[in-house]
């Protein structure tokens, strides 16, 4: 079986940071890519960071230069880094891997800014 577990989210004040989780278990096959989706109440899950099996990094406007994706060595972990955190950022965080045939989703971890 293939499954995602995030970790890390909590409650945070504005301005502070977060280290996000999520470890992988079983074989994924042909994996392309892993990352990190959020979903805000009353809003779409969107795209928050992206790691390709290359290595490759992206991220969405709205992020970029706060959060930073990373992988270990084995590539059984991503980590999402999350800085100079801001109430818009208060959602369910989900880890995301995707390979030619299937798209597999972790069962999300919840991140509150808040004063």
């Amino acid at each position: 079986q293939v499954q995602l577990a995030e970790s890390g989210g909590g409650l945070v004040q504005p301005g502070g940071s977060l280290r996000l989780s999520c470890a992988t278990s079983g074989s994924i096959y042909r994996v392309n890519a892993m990352g990190w989706y959020r979903q805000a109440p009353g809003k779409q899950r969107e795209l928050v960071a992206t790691i390709t099996s290359g290595g490759i990094t992206n991220y969405a406007d709205s992020v970029k230069g706060r959060f930073t994706i990373s992988r270990d060595s084995a590539r059984s972990t991503i980590y999402l880094q999350t800085n100079s955190l801001k109430p818009e950022d208060t959602a369910v965080y989900y880890c995301n891997a995707r390979s030619n045939f299937v798209t597999y989703w972790g069962q999300g971890t919840q991140v509150t800014v808040s004063s």
